[in-house]
């Protein structure tokens, strides 16, 4: 497959094309990164001291090229893609969170032409995690009090995290409700006692953690938590690469990594 990068000279960017330069099946094709950058015209494998003969570029008509874009940008650089995507009948792999509810319809549009994996977290780990969650909230679906925790490093801006939010939803979904009727997002002040059948978020940013999620089911005498912690975005870019490989032989259609690791 011919792979395009977007935000190709961004910390989970070169993650990226390290993962797709040392795949035997993949070959990059197109690195792409914003008008302003400073790197434009750079071999894309310079920051490994490797000559790839892709140069980083800003002209999304080199798609044209590639069988699969893999994004983790922002929601509007992604959107924007997701056009050129389309246009150009390249299929995608998004990572990118922090979209609103129009920026997800959009999307789900977008598949209705081309085949998309789009998912807030590409680790295969965090993935498991979530079926793990699953069943845990089907046991655990009276009497115990449920808790996300998430931390990153202080350079992300959106908050809670899209994993911690999906592991909100397949808590919720498991219990037969909506995410948004049950979740307290805040504290602060009088709060009065905890509601029995919410979901508590918290968020932690500082430093350079990765990514660290918790889920917490607190009951009467015990606690069971189910943690997932990230120690390299390289576990990102092999999940990504995974999502690419699977849509090969896909034309069309909205999948996530659940369907990538068999759910």
């Amino acid at each position: 497959m011919r792979i395009a990068i977007s935000g190709a000279s961004g910390r989970m960017g070169r993650m990226l094309i390290e993962a797709v330069l040392a795949h035997p099946e993949l070959t990059l094709a197109v690195a792409l990164d914003h008008a302003s950058s400073s790197h434009l015209g750079e071999d894309a494998g310079a920051f490994l001291g490797k000559n790839t003969g892709v140069q980083l570029g800003s002209d999304l008509t080199a798609l044209k090229d590639c069988d699969c874009l893999i994004d983790f940008t922002r929601p509007e650089g992604t959107l924007a893609h997701v056009q050129a995507c389309v246009e150009h009948n390249v299929k995608m792999v998004i990572g990118t969170t922090g979209f609103d509810a129009a920026g997800q319809a959009a999307i789900a549009s977008a598949a209705g032409h081309i085949a998309i994996v789009f998912a807030p977290n590409m680790s295969v780990g965090v993935n498991a995690t979530l079926r793990l969650l699953e069943l845990a909230a089907k046991m655990l679906n009276s009497g115990y009090d449920v808790e996300v925790f998430e931390a990153h490093h202080k350079h992300k801006v959106d908050a809670p995290s899209g994993t911690a939010l999906i592991m909100g939803e397949t808590v919720a979904n498991a219990w037969g409700k909506k995410l948004e009727d049950i979740a307290d997002w805040s504290r602060h002040g009088h709060t009065g006692a905890r509601k029995d059948g919410q979901i508590g978020f918290s968020v932690a940013r500082g430093g350079d953690v990765i990514g660290d999620h918790t889920v917490m089911f607190l009951g009467t005498g015990e606690r069971i938590e189910i943690t997932h912690k990230s120690a390299s975005r390289s576990t990102y870019a092999q999940g990504s690469v995974r999502a690419a490989l699977f849509l090969q032989d896909k034309s069309a259609g909205l999948f996530s990594m659940q369907d990538v690791i068999g759910g």
